[in-house]
């Protein structure tokens, strides 16, 4: 049995190959060759379609959760509408595998809202809500989760997502003139120059 094709290249090369046929200045070649994709894709879809339409009405329940489990089908089964779980559930089926993670920094997350327009809101709850570290244990583990299990997602808010630190601007104090005469003794070439400063 060949070994199955890693599907985060393969969908990194359909989207350059997508990107070059849009780019193709011969609008009939453009057309066939976007017209041969779209008919693949709905051959594979229809196919799809069938699989698992025989499957649920077998009730076979293991081989689903196969599916379900398998990153390369269950990317088809997303692509094609034909995931059997819908995206909330896909979405909080993401969050319970990172809240041990998000545990470790005796914190947790939860699922607040996910609108008509694909974004998904979510909440920081315990310690977790409000520390820096906050933004890296988001940006890299629940953001990856969620968008792997729910890719057509269009967007992540985070609700108690510590903002950065700002960076500390650098001012220049400027103080008055002390009274008096000038402490640096006057020398040729400025006030400054390399005799009075080796003195």
């Amino acid at each position: 049995m060949p070994q199955p094709p890693n599907v985060s290249d393969v969908g990194e090369r359909i989207e350059r190959l997508l990107d070059e046929l849009g780019a193709l200045t011969d609008p009939i070649t453009r057309a066939k060759a976007e017209e041969l994709v779209r008919l693949l894709v709905d051959l594979y879809g229809a196919g799809l379609d069938h699989i698992m339409r025989a499957v649920t009405e077998a009730e076979a329940a293991a081989v689903l959760q196969r599916f379900v489990d398998d990153d390369l089908v269950a990317g088809l089964l997303i692509l094609h509408d034909l995931h059997p779980l819908d995206v909330e559930e896909r979405i909080r089926a993401a969050l319970d595998e990172v809240r041990p993670y998000l545990g470790l920094h005796s914190g947790g997350v939860e699922l607040t809202e996910l609108t008509d327009e694909g974004t998904v809101r979510l909440r920081l709850e315990g310690t977790c809500h409000g520390c820096p570290s906050s933004r890296i244990t988001v940006t890299q583990a629940i953001e990856r989760a969620v968008l792997a299990a729910a890719p057509e997602v269009s967007g992540i808010e985070v609700e108690g997502l510590a903002e950065p630190a700002p960076a500390a601007s650098e001012l220049l104090q400027i103080q008055p003139k002390p009274p008096g005469p000038c402490p640096v003794p006057e020398q040729p070439g400025g006030p400054l120059s390399a005799e009075a400063s080796i003195r």
